[in-house]
């Protein structure tokens, strides 16, 4: 039975930016303005963070004007970044040159610091004392993602482009040549009709996933971090091979080493491997893409940065585990740790101490409202309703239940009583299924295994609650296998959820020989089987 279990939860991941050292000097009230951050730098001396009211603050050595104050000064107290300032801040990035890019919510790209290889992508090699909006070849583009290698840089955009520029010594840019770019210049060749969803940079290399799931790499390949069978530099994009088969999800690189994690949780490593960084046990170098932590479960989230020789991964129910250079050791096998995030792996043990990505981080100096109210969920002793489902209590609260949810602010308009004790049988729901949807309503998360989801998606149709069938959808998304695909796929079609139909479908597609081979497939109704495989004959799933 399949029993993975997924949490999604409405906030995005939250980290405490005080286990970073260069954040130790600043005042509690300081720190409670922080809501992203990102440290940097050789001795992790440096950091920029953005507040709750969107001002960007710089501190640090400032290193070839890395903190963009327009001035060389290092300072141990904030400077704020007028310019900035009320930018939405979506995605940021720094070279080990270094050299810093950063997106903002409306598609804008801006860099500043090293800028002796253009870098900065403003046709010049002036160092850039300031953020510059990068403009050249990206008018009327949204970039959505940005990053750097340790001289050259890359962003993409909402439809799917991906730009490079700045040094190109082994082909990192991807031009073709090994001369210098000094401007955005989309990555072309085999990615010409391809939709990125992802980017990243090692020193001198360079990832891109596509959506279908398939790596490209390009750039310097002397340790094999392309994989691609071999430790040839590549000057234009060239699919990984190894990994056909598989669709990836998210793929990171450090130093000289690469990761990339598909969408059933599996995580392939390959590149330099002389602090264990590869996770495979031994120091010798993979030149393809070979698979690790194969007796864990679920992997749902990999981090590695271009700084460090460090690797990190997050399983299913939360457990986070590293390898590579841990504070000078090689620790060649994933350890298990007792951290919460991967984030913290790169705080407390990589070198430098960097961010891997852009930190989201909130401070509670006390409970608030949605805390408080989470802490009362199917609490007796406070509850003044409970539902009986399957022979089990749970304790509710009226008024929540009026304020959350339109179903019951029609159940209780004409008979509410402070007073009265109630009990309400549930025989068309689960216990599990209706317990996940009465915590949702205190919590807004929602913690079931996909099968399980599948009948909370009926419970959200059936009560309109459009919030909860979104949530439902991204737990049977991140809970898909060949095993269950079809079997999601014929539920989507059951409760009228396009986009979760649309995703089950291209997971079959793509994973079609295991799909194929489950009893789901062939029990299922024949007028969606027959309506899968003519759909599936017109994306070309049957050509040799």
């Amino acid at each position: 039975m399949f029993l993975l279990c997924v949490c999604v939860c409405v906030c995005a991941p939250m980290v405490d930016v005080t286990k970073w050292p260069v954040f130790s000097l600043m005042g509690t009230r300081q720190l409670s303005t922080i809501r992203k951050a990102s440290v940097f730098g050789t001795s992790a001396n440096e950091a920029i963070y953005v507040t709750k009211d969107d001002e960007v603050y710089v501190f640090g050595l400032n290193c070839s004007n890395c903190l963009g104050t327009g001035d060389s000064q290092s300072s141990i107290v904030a400077k704020k970044l007028d310019f900035l300032s009320g930018r939405k801040v979506v995605s940021l990035s720094y070279g080990s040159g270094p050299h810093v890019l950063l997106a903002t919510a409306d598609g804008e790209l801006f860099a500043w610091g090293h800028n002796g290889y253009s870098q900065l992508g403003n046709g010049t090699t002036n160092q850039g004392v300031a953020p510059v909006l990068v403009s050249t070849n990206l008018l009327n583009r949204k970039v959505t993602e940005v990053a750097c290698g340790s001289h050259h840089s890359m962003a993409l955009t909402d439809s799917g482009e991906v730009y490079a520029w700045g040094y190109n010594n082994c082909g990192q840019v991807g031009s073709g040549s090994t001369a210098n770019q000094p401007t955005p210049r989309r990555v072309s060749s085999c990615l010409q009709s391809k939709v990125a969803v992802g980017i990243a940079c090692g020193q001198t290399s360079s990832l891109a996933v596509v959506d279908n799931g398939e790596v490209y790499g390009w750039g310097y390949n002397g340790n094999g971090q392309l994989g691609l069978g071999n430790n040839g530099n590549q000057l234009t994009p060239c699919r990984i091979v190894a990994l056909q088969g598989l669709c990836v999800r998210q793929i990171v690189s450090g130093y000289a080493h690469s990761l990339a994690l598909t969408d059933e949780g599996l995580l392939y490593t390959w590149g330099a491997n002389t602090y264990g960084q590869l996770g495979t046990g031994n120091k010798s170098n993979q030149l393809s893409p070979v698979q690790i932590m194969t007796e864990k479960e679920r992997v749902v989230e990999v981090a590695a940065c271009h700084s460090a020789h460090t690797s990190a991964a997050k399983t299913q129910s939360g457990q986070v585990y590293m390898w590579g250079q841990c504070r000078g050791q090689a620790v060649a096998l994933p350890h298990l740790t007792h951290f919460t995030c991967t984030d913290d792996v790169f705080a407390c043990f990589a070198t430098p101490a960097v961010t891997w990505r852009l930190l989201s981080t909130e401070h509670d100096d006390f409970l608030t409202v949605a805390q408080s109210l989470k802490k009362e969920f199917d609490n007796p002793e406070t509850a003044d309703l409970k539902f009986c489902i399957d022979g089990k209590y749970i304790y509710v609260h009226k008024a929540v239940l009026k304020i959350r949810c339109e179903h019951f602010r029609s159940m209780f308009q004409s008979h509410w009583n402070e007073d009265m004790k109630e009990v309400i049988e549930i025989d068309q729901f689960s216990y599990p299924v209706y317990r996940s949807f009465l915590e949702f309503l205190y919590t807004d998360n929602v913690e079931l295994p996909p099968e399980d989801a599948v009948g909370l998606l009926d419970l959200a149709t059936s009560y309109c609650e459009s919030r909860l069938k979104c949530l439902c959808q991204r737990i049977i998304k991140r809970g898909i296998t060949g095993g269950n695909a079809f079997s999601l796929l014929s539920a989507a079609v059951r409760y009228d959820a396009e986009e979760l139909e649309e995703f089950c479908f291209k997971f079959c597609v793509n994973h079609l020989t295991e799909v194929t081979q489950t009893a789901a497939f062939w029990q299922i109704d024949g007028d969606l089987l027959k309506d899968f495989i003519c759909r599936a004959g017109r994306c070309g799933a049957f050509k040799n």
